[in-house]
């Protein structure tokens, strides 16, 4: 039987989580249409990554109502890339896999530009190359839906611009959807489809994204979104 597309689709209805006597996410409501890219945007503390680790499944501890449905093969990265110093590289890709699976390992660590670092150790590798290995490892398992809770973070501009690059290849390759939490806004309009705002517990803004493959900052539809953005996260758009 054919699988319908829309039971991929992220589906959040009326989520609500709570830290004490703070409600971090009330009463949200999202739709993510298979394969969409989209970035999420918000001040410190609205919830973006609160959000991101009920998506995951991650928030078994906190209070909260609502419902939720995330397709079954969901992946994390996180901006800390988490391997484990004591594992060479191809076994931290593996790492929750079964076994007989060291072709896909040796396969998804070239696609991220590792090709013969299979064994190398984690301290060996640079700040970049530790976050593709993160990457490849929530790849190998070909995920429906890919959450980022923003992996470039700890990066310079120039590893930054690189991953951007390695990200959107794989991205066309591989089609999931994703789901990209971020406090830069250049980089949500560079990278996604779709950028939202998170306020006050809630989908402020929605904007779409209708830019070409090479998103140049310069053009006039890239600065307009930036404006919106940077207005709607209470920054003055003349002086960013």
């Amino acid at each position: 039987m054919a699988t319908d597309d829309r039971e991929l689709d992220v589906q959040v209805r009326e989520l609500t989580r709570s830290f004490g006597d703070r409600t971090v996410l009330d009463g949200l409501n999202l739709r993510i249409p298979q394969g969409q890219f989209v970035a999420l945007l918000g001040r410190s503390g609205s919830g973006k990554s609160t959000l991101l680790r009920a998506l995951a499944g991650l928030d078994y501890d906190v209070a909260g109502s609502g419902s939720l449905r995330v397709p079954d093969k969901t992946s994390v990265v996180f901006q800390d890339s988490r391997l484990l110093p004591w594992q060479r590289v191809l076994t931290n890709v593996l790492f929750g896999q079964p076994r007989g699976r060291r072709g896909d390992g040796v396969r998804v660590l070239a696609e991220v530009g590792l090709s013969g670092r299979e064994r190398a150790w984690p301290a060996e590798l640079s700040g970049g190359e530790q976050q593709r290995v993160s990457l490849a490892r929530a790849l190998v398992d070909e995920p429906d839906l890919l959450l980022a809770d923003e992996p470039f973070g700890a990066l310079d501009a120039l590893t930054r611009i690189k991953m951007h690059e390695l990200l959107r290849a794989l991205i066309r390759r591989r089609d999931p959807t994703v789901l990209l939490v971020t406090h830069d806004v250049d980089e949500a309009i560079a990278l996604a489809d779709r950028v939202l705002v998170l306020e006050e517990g809630v989908i402020a803004v929605d904007v779409t994204v209708e830019l070409p493959e090479q998103r140049d900052p310069s053009l006039p539809e890239f600065q307009r979104i930036r404006r919106t953005l940077l207005s709607a996260l209470g920054i003055d758009p003349v002086a960013a």
